[in-house]
């Protein structure tokens, strides 16, 4: 009994160091290698205008009484005064997508800049720093960072703070997205992802917060939303079907911006920023609009062909974006096999007054070149980013040279019936020889 005790106490123990281990490791927060980027400093003390970049090496940790850092060995090619202990008690940059296992090829990617603190002179923040009073606090070494998963899908931005001279900073302003790459359907509602958070230690964060979300596309910016935490208020915008939650705004931090019907200018760069008395945070994603064509053929349905024929077939994509799109034919024959027919002659595309595309290829189908047998099946393929797509019409080809194989059944079956039908009469006469000559001499007299 006493055995059997021990070892029941030893499993358990052995069960909670194993559960341990595996959360411990699946949480750990992770050894980055960034690059400190900053600008040059001029002959006179002022900036030169170009940039400096170095390797730097950041300890992320969850909360201070983790000392795994100070046990780490850096590598040598880092400077030891680039390298930097950051506490994250949100836990922002310990997921997994800043962490992959060892030895993998892809590695997140970060880059860490000075930063001052400042108030902003945007109408929407102006209330944040409204009595222009700098505190104490401000005065310490600040960091700004960015970073980018190895799944490509999430990113962070970060405001750091330490004490002046020290290297051990802490998140003040964490920003996360994970829609940094999105694609969106025409006309469905979309969400762009950003949440942010604030230390609640932070005397910045007492104060309120601010979000503004903007647009930019080859060279052209708009102002899509902007929102003053402190005031409530809502910056008059010309921007229409975009909005916040903004219950899970105040209560989680969620400033997802909520597009209620995507269009074709929707597709860009969207930048969500978030701002604290004197801070600021952003975040930049990519969101690309996807629609596949619709396909019609015509003429639907087809008239029967003949052979030596040549019938003209058209076939219209129309309502996709982005460009381009891939167009061919293919014919499928009444023995299920398939054969590409070639691409047609493809017309330019055409832009219609919602952005969307069309374009159209007509195929001349020479009947007298084309072994198709009694027919089959003609379908227009579309290849386009959004999808593949395929519209089929139906091949009737009659009076043709090579009968099937049914027909030629058939055939025989009606060449023995008349075979057999000749042989009857033929036997029915030769039996009644006499009687017929007779009768027919008969019918010769009387004319």
């Amino acid at each position: 009994m006493t055995d059997f005790s021990t070892i029941y106490k030893l499993s358990l123990v052995a069960l909670w160091c194993f559960i341990h281990a595996c959360s411990s490791s699946s949480s750990s927060c992770p050894l980055l290698e960034c690059w400190f980027v900053q600008e040059k400093v001029g002959r006179g003390g002022g900036l030169a205008g170009a940039t400096t970049q170095e390797k730097t090496l950041l300890h992320i940790r969850k909360d201070e009484r983790d000392d795994g850092a100070a046990s780490s060995r850096a590598p040598s090619d880092i400077n030891p005064d680039r390298i930097y202990v950051i506490t994250d008690p949100a836990e922002t940059l310990c997921h997994r997508s800043f962490n992959p296992p060892r030895g993998s090829i892809k590695k997140p990617q970060c880059e860490v800049n000075p930063f001052l603190p400042q108030p902003s002179s945007l109408a929407w923040v102006r209330s944040l720093t409204e009595n222009a009073f700098s505190p104490v606090y401000l005065q310490a070494d600040w960091f700004s960072a960015s970073f980018h998963g190895v799944d490509e899908q999430r990113g962070v931005a970060t405001i750091t703070r330490a004490p002046s001279g020290t290297k051990e900073h802490s998140v003040i302003l964490s920003l996360t997205s994970t829609t940094m790459t999105a694609q969106a359907r025409l006309g469905q509602p979309f969400t762009l992802d950003c949440s942010f958070w604030a230390d609640p230690l932070s005397p910045l964060s007492e104060t309120g917060f601010a979000v503004e979300w903007r647009y930019q596309f080859r060279g052209d910016g708009r102002l899509v939303l902007a929102y003053d935490g402190k005031t409530d208020r809502l910056a008059d915008t010309l921007e229409e079907g975009a909005t916040l939650d903004f219950e899970a705004l105040h209560e989680r931090g969620n400033a997802s911006l909520i597009l209620q019907e995507t269009k074709v200018q929707h597709s860009g760069t969207y930048i969500c920023s978030v701002f604290l008395p004197y801070l600021l945070a952003q975040v930049a994603m990519e969101l690309e609009v996807v629609e596949p064509p619709s396909l019609s053929i015509h003429p639907s349905p087809l008239p029967l062909a003949v052979p030596g024929q040549v019938l003209n077939i058209q076939c219209e994509a129309s309502g996709f974006v982005p460009l381009p799109v891939d167009l061919s034919w293919e014919f499928r024959g009444a023995d299920g096999k398939s054969r590409s027919l070639g691409s047609g002659s493809m017309s330019g595309h055409r832009q219609a007054w919602d952005g969307t595309y069309s374009q159209s290829t007509r195929l001349q189908l020479d009947t007298s070149k084309l072994d198709l047998g009694r027919g089959g099946e003609i379908s227009c393929v579309a290849v386009h980013r959004g999808g593949t797509r395929r519209a089929s019409v139906t091949l009737s080809v009659i009076g043709f040279s090579s009968p099937s194989i049914e027909d030629s059944m058939a055939m025989v079956g009606v060449a023995l019936v008349l075979y057999g039908l000749i042989k009857f009469a033929s036997w029915t006469f030769t039996s009644s020889g006499t009687k017929t000559t007779s009768l027919f001499t008969e019918i010769l007299n009387m004319f």
